[in-house]
């Protein structure tokens, strides 16, 4: 009977069904890109090898956030402390177009020294100030070949060289470059530490607090560093996943409750004859709420295969764009389309249940 009552009204059962299908899709997508940003940032920061990291004072915990504002001469105070074999200062510059990106200024030289290395696929380090390294990802989705030219900052570089993803950046200029096209000449962003024993990083956290004048620079692990960048740590995104759940949520609510009402009203004198014959009125309740639940499976898989298929031809298109679908979160969008679907079913059901045998046989 159910499934009956669906089919005999394909339209409206359809339309429910792609309804709770995009706020299922809508769910997936925008928290896989939220989350997916943030652990391929979490995983290009794990690539550089460093054992510490150093920020001057008031730095955010995202990446090219706080620009270039202290003297690169502290890579030479950290150099001399205990334990600390490699120090890199690094210009993190945050671009917006033609995409928001982060590219490095690098000394490459004491970059290659972390414990992850360059992997050039083709070419090979800067010949010169204006050449520019870029990774696989970038150079697939852009075309482009070790003697290129490509436009950073308004400049013109050179590729130079094509290196495996993962170690940063999709671009790294020579850091003298970078700090004169901004306008920070000497300047760096941060600083990571490479030591002879990852073991000793939290004697070299200390050591540099215990350094007169880097009381307040923000030193911690890679691995502390890495536990920070969660969705709870960063400011806005819970809000915005929260926001994006309930606009979901509401998408379901309103059409699930939209058709249940109408179906309801349209049965009336089917309730009657139920009713009539001894139905309950948990029963009439139990048939719309098995209808409705019908309805959110179906949507449901439907929104999970799109959002699959969607990702999928995503990040095909778009090698540089991270989305990542957890499966963690396909439940969570199960439970929520599911949560929303029932509960705008709620008031048609028991509008349903409540409608007295007599007046719903005489309806007309």
């Amino acid at each position: 009977m159910i499934v009956a009552n669906l089919v005999h009204r394909p339209i409206r059962s359809l339309i429910s069904i792609v309804a709770i299908a995009v706020e299922v899709t809508l769910i997936l997508l925008i928290v896989g890109f939220s989350l997916g940003m943030l652990n391929d940032s979490k995983s290009r920061q794990l690539g550089i090898g460093a054992d510490v990291i150093v920020q001057p004072p008031g730095s955010s915990n995202l990446v090219a956030v706080s620009g270039a504002p202290v003297s690169a001469k502290v890579a030479d105070v950290l150099r001399k402390m205990p334990h600390v074999e490699v120090v890199t200062p690094v210009v993190w510059q945050l671009l917006t177009q033609p995409t928001v990106e982060v590219i490095y200024g690098i000394d490459y030289s004491t970059y290659d020294d972390m414990r992850t290395r360059f992997h050039f696929l083709a070419g090979g380090p800067f010949n010169g100030p204006d050449d520019v390294i870029v990774d696989d990802y970038f150079a697939d989705s852009k075309n482009v070949h070790v003697g290129d030219k490509i436009e950073v900052l308004n400049h013109q570089f050179t590729v130079s060289g094509i290196v495996e993803h993962g170690r940063g950046a999709r671009k790294f200029l020579p850091i003298k470059t970078l700090q004169g096209l901004i306008g920070a000449e000497g300047k760096a962003s941060v600083f990571y530490l490479k030591l002879d024993n990852p073991a000793n990083a939290d004697a070299v956290v200390k050591e540099v607090h215990d350094t007169h004048g880097m009381e307040n620079y923000m030193v911690r692990s890679m691995q502390e560093y890495l536990s920070m960048m969660t969705p709870g740590r960063l400011p806005g995104l819970i809000q915005f996943l929260e926001v994006v759940i309930g606009v979901a949520m509401v998408i379901g609510f309103i059409v699930i409750f939209q058709a249940m009402y109408t179906a309801v009203m349209e049965r009336t004198r089917e309730i009657g004859i139920l009713k009539s014959l001894g139905a309950s009125k948990m029963y009439i309740v139990n048939v719309v709420l098995r209808e409705t639940i019908l309805l959110a499976i179906a949507g449901t898989l439907l929104g999970i295969v799109v959002s699959y298929a969607a990702a999928h031809a995503i990040v095909a298109k778009f090698r540089t764009l991270p989305l990542s679908i957890q499966p963690a979160w396909v439940g969570y969008a199960i439970v929520i389309a599911m949560v929303g679907a029932l509960l705008g079913a709620m008031y048609p059901a028991f509008k349903a249940a409540q409608k007295d045998p007599i007046d719903a046989l005489a309806y007309e």
